[in-house]
């Protein structure tokens, strides 16, 4: 990585880690003693990342990162809140992160959570269950009214459907909730990505890019 890595640089080397990881031939880089010692000093990551805590997004592992190089922040179901805000201000006005990563993932539990809460015979969940899950159901409510057919719904809710509305979500709120953030997309020196985890290919599946070329 370059001195002073740009949004696109950094995102490019992700997107390179995450290739070799789906071809099972990560490197593990800067996970080594001497990397340990040097990190002791302080840390400079070069992004941060905002995910699901699902146990299968580990997130050095799928980008093929090393110590140091990401400042993770992790809840079920990425779901913006003060905390997620204030750290990835810290990791943005401190840390001087050039890219924010959020990541989403197939089969999310707490994108399905959401959903069955929009049935009618729904069971109650516990109060802080629900206020976690609670900021997804209107991306499910959206899907749900847009596969009905004469008010009826015409096939079982589409999660995947949902887990994308609620990226998009997550990221639309992050933006509207901290100036901060905005005003470095503004200015050019922060991008922020959304993908999709794939679980069963690995593979992190961009949808959403500001200040960066996603495909690249």
């Amino acid at each position: 990585m370059t001195e002073n890595p740009t949004p696109q640089s950094v995102w490019d080397e992700m997107r390179r880690g995450n290739a070799r990881f789906v071809s099972g031939e990560p490197r593990h880089p800067r996970q080594d003693v001497d990397r340990r010692n040097e990190l002791a000093a302080g840390q400079r990551p070069t992004a941060a990342l905002f995910g699901c805590s699902d146990s299968r997004l580990a997130a050095e592992i799928i980008f093929d990162e090393g110590l140091g190089d990401l400042f993770v922040v992790r809840n079920a179901g990425q779901v913006i809140s003060d905390s997620v805000i204030g750290s990835l201000e810290y990791a943005v006005a401190v840390l001087e992160v050039p890219l924010i990563v959020v990541l989403g993932h197939d089969a999310c539990g707490a994108v399905n959570a959401a959903i069955e809460s929009t049935r009618l015979d729904a069971p109650a969940l516990p109060a802080l269950i629900w206020r976690q899950i609670a900021p997804i159901v209107p991306a499910a409510r959206r899907v749900i009214r847009g596969s009905l057919v004469d008010g009826m719904p015409s096939a079982p809710v589409d999660a995947e459907a949902v887990g994308r509305e609620h990226l998009r979500d997550t990221v639309a709120t992050l933006l509207h909730s901290s100036e901060l953030i905005s005003n470095a997309v503004a200015e050019g020196r922060l991008g922020i990505v959304g993908a999709n985890y794939r679980l069963a290919e690995g593979t992190a599946v961009p949808s959403i890019s500001l200040g960066v070329t996603s495909d690249a």
